[in-house]
């Protein structure tokens, strides 16, 4: 049977990956797959270093729609990145009839739902394993292996530089502009890192990952979005004193308001798996009604552990190339017509527990004011830690450290608890809030 012919827009560090492990693992994927699968057309602006990579089998343009318009390709492999021309381009392919592969969780996270409604009309393929967690088979898993399940909660580490960051953070009792510098200088970290260390990124693939668990359409802009830069070493020494670990979460759960779509720091028992994942390792929990708790870990970046998602979509895709188009599973695991119109809640209406650091004057009448605060509100008070004066700010002090742990209450409660905390005279700096997760 002739092979599978795939086209490859973007050979940089992941395109570069998928062309080697398939060379190298042609003849055990040609056994699972049943048929071929062959690079034979790739585009990318610098074609001399391109063409250093497949060599002078593989034909190398620098216009990705040539490959497109090429009647040759069966499937066009994304790796642009962005929301741009990459965009453009996977519109292009679908509307040509080719499957589309992509690892760009941004492209999908924001124009999903225009993607997967035009690939549906074409009776076309858009695989996109790689768009999340990397190499670990999370959308796989999510899409056919928990099908039975109705989905309860996901809660993933879903960015490997903030991750890197955080652990760091925690060994090394840096802070996070030190952490940072580090994750650069190794390598984790990119010389603008702003999509990372403020949550888009993970935000992204936790949009993705909430699609396919409900049956919702893609709304990134939704999401309630909170990154690690306000993190300081003295939280990750008193979360650990009192039991939990920080990590930067993608948390989305099912309620009875609606669906959950979170990206921010959050306190986690030391006795949960998660929050045992360091350096730039990935981990996604899953909670399901059947199944229980399962979990996802291993390298969510990289050039080989991303081009193994890639080639497993090339794979699947090849499988299903003749199958009929409406007995393949749909892109967001449920059938196009039967999507829910469940909304998406505000993070005013979220509820969840809390971790609170309070700077206050070391002086008589300060816990009482706060703890009267929060009973007044209806919140109660799970355990509490205060730190000796000369701990905080050394001999003679008049400032201390109060940190709370609360029961759940509603986020729109504790906002305005805080607002009336900080309004506190014997309040002597910005509140630190982090939200706790006790994944249970």
């Amino acid at each position: 049977m002739k092979a599978i012919q795939v086209g490859l827009l973007g050979i940089g560090t992941v395109g570069s990956g998928v062309f080697n492990v398939l060379k190298r693992n042609q003849h055990e994927i040609t056994r699972r797959a049943g048929r071929g699968i062959e690079i034979t057309m790739v585009a990318d602006l610098d074609t001399a270093r391109a063409q250093s990579v497949v060599g002078d089998s593989v034909k190398v343009v620098n216009n990705a729609r040539a490959v497109i318009a090429n009647p040759e390709i069966d499937i066009v492999i994304e790796l642009i990145g962005g929301y741009g021309i990459a965009r453009q381009l996977v519109m292009e392919a679908i509307e040509a009839g080719k499957h589309v592969v992509t690892a760009n969780k941004a492209l999908l996270a924001v124009h999903g739902t225009e993607i997967f409604a035009a690939a549906h009309r074409k009776g076309v393929m858009v695989a996109f394993e790689a768009a999340v967690a990397g190499g670990i088979p999370i959308i796989k898993a999510l899409r056919e292996g928990l099908t039975a399940n109705s989905i309860q909660w996901i809660a993933g580490i879903i960015n490997g530089t903030t991750n890197f960051i955080l652990s760091e953070m925690r060994d090394k009792g840096l802070d996070f502009d030190a952490a940072l510098k580090d994750a650069q200088r190794l390598g984790y970290a990119e010389a603008d890192p702003t999509f990372d260390i403020e949550g888009v990124d993970a935000a992204h693939k936790a949009t993705i990952m909430s699609a396919i668990a409900f049956g919702i359409p893609v709304q990134f802009d939704k999401a309630y979005v909170e990154g690690i830069t306000r993190l300081g070493a003295q939280d990750i020494r008193y979360a650990e004193q009192l039991g939990y670990r920080i990590k930067l979460l993608g948390i989305t759960k099912r309620t009875a308001a609606g669906i959950e779509l979170r990206v921010h720091p959050s306190l986690v028992p030391t006795k949960r798996l998660i929050a045992n994942v360091e350096g730039a390792m990935n981990a996604v929990v899953v909670q399901g009604d059947a199944v229980g708790t399962t979990l996802y870990y291993g390298k969510g970046a990289g050039s080989e552990p991303t081009a193994s998602a890639v080639i497993a979509d090339l794979v699947d895709i090849t499988r299903l190339h003749t199958a009929d188009a409406a007995n393949r599973v749909p892109h967001l695991a449920f059938q196009p017509d039967a999507m829910s119109d469940a909304r998406v809640l505000p993070m005013s209406e979220v509820v969840t527990s809390y971790y609170l650091r309070l700077r206050v004057a070391d002086q008589a009448g300060v816990l009482a004011k706060v703890t009267g605060l929060l009973a007044g509100a209806g919140i109660s008070v799970d355990a509490m830690l205060q730190r000796e004066a000369d701990e905080v700010g050394g001999e003679g002090s008049t400032q201390t450290d109060l940190i709370i742990l609360t029961h759940d209450t509603r986020e729109g409660t504790m906002n305005e608890v805080l607002a009336q905390m900080q309004a506190l005279s014997t309040v002597l700096a910005p509140i630190v809030r982090i939200r706790k997760e006790e994944l249970a």
